[in-house]
């Protein structure tokens, strides 16, 4: 009996312990029998396994896992419905102001359109009647004859006859057969070697009819309709600077009134490619200069015919209003922009 308790498991090994409890040794037949009996201790051994779920059982522990759980899900919620609710305060808005472009923006557009063409009429019509209004009333001999322009001068000089400066649609009838011979030269293959002050570029048909018109209809004196763009206006205006130098040679010099920076840039680069000129013809003391301000223009105006030089005024496409004072003066040329091209003025400056 020292050996059966060392062979068998330790469940066995119990069982072995609890043998010595049963009396009367001597009965070693009935040692098979102890197994069956042994259904009491089995409940030992049940109650042995159930002990290890103990260690396993993390109750305690998942109560703030869950806790900790439901605080992060509850925040992301927050933050969903804060996010969703961003969201459709941003549709909202983009709703609004696609609404408020469909109204406001395309809404009005043809009305300014509207605004803008018939202003632009209005403005060429009363460019001409006061032209024509001033031609009658004889505003030129008033003014110059106390101080006569170099052109007055130079007319009164081949009459040989004291008289009054000549209408403004006569100032170059006498010229007629060169100014259309030059119009004609304009129009053939451009000269890109010419000499400065001579028109390097091709002027178009139309662009020559506006100059005969303006030579020889209105005299030097009167608006024309915009070519469409400032650089068609810049030719044509080169065009007008190329003959009057043919014609009086440096006794005048060229205004041109802007009111933003930007367009006098775009004016002197042009006038600088069409007739080869450098940064040195640009100044008061040069052939060209540019203004921003009619008032300083005038001054400017009034002092070269003091020096018994002519002034030859260009006013931009984009100049809405001409003050009074530039329409006494025996040449200027105005271009009156079309409709879309001051509202492309507009929206580019």
């Amino acid at each position: 009996m020292s050996r059966a308790p060392a062979l068998p498991d330790p469940p066995e090994a119990a069982d072995a312990l609890a043998a010595p409890e049963t009396p009367g040794a001597p009965e070693a037949p009935e040692t098979p029998v102890a197994p069956r009996p042994s259904g009491a201790p089995t409940e030992t051994p049940t109650e042995t396994p159930a002990e290890p779920p103990a260690p396993l059982t993390p109750a305690p522990p998942s109560a703030p896992a869950d806790a900790l759980l439901a605080l992060a899900l509850r925040d992301l919620q927050a933050r969903q419905a804060a996010l969703n609710a961003e969201i459709q305060a941003l549709e909202n808005r983009r709703d609004q102001l696609n609404a408020e472009i469909a109204t406001t923006f395309t809404g009005q557009s043809e009305a300014i359109a509207k605004r803008v063409r018939g202003f632009q009429d209005y403005l060429v019509t009363a460019l001409q009647a006061l032209a024509a209004s001033a031609e009658q009333a004889q505003l030129v001999s008033q003014p110059l004859i106390v101080q006569p322009s170099a052109l007055d001068q130079r007319r009164a000089e081949e009459a040989a006859t004291p008289q009054a400066a000549p209408a403004a649609a006569g100032l170059f009838s006498q010229d007629e057969a060169i100014i259309r011979e030059w119009l004609r030269t304009f129009q053939g293959q451009p000269d890109f070697s010419a000499d400065p002050w001579r028109l390097r570029r091709t002027l178009d048909a139309e662009g020559a009819a506006l100059l005969e018109e303006w030579f020889l209809r209105q005299g030097g004196r009167g608006a024309q309709p915009s070519r469409g763009t400032r650089h068609r206006n810049l030719v044509v205006t080169a065009a007008a600077i190329a003959i009057l130098g043919d014609l009086y040679g440096d006794r005048f010099q060229t205004l041109v009134l802007a009111s933003r920076p930007e367009r006098l840039g775009e004016w002197r680069r042009g006038l600088q490619d069409c007739l080869g000129l450098s940064r040195e013809d640009f100044g008061p003391n040069s052939g060209i200069v540019l203004f921003e301000r009619p008032e300083a223009l005038v001054e400017r105006a009034d002092r070269l015919e003091e020096q018994e030089e002519l002034p030859f005024i260009v006013i931009d496409s984009a100049e809405r209003v001409i003050e009074t004072p530039i329409l006494q003066f025996p040449l200027w040329l105005a271009f009156a922009g079309t409709p879309i091209e001051l509202a492309a003025e507009d929206e580019l400056y």
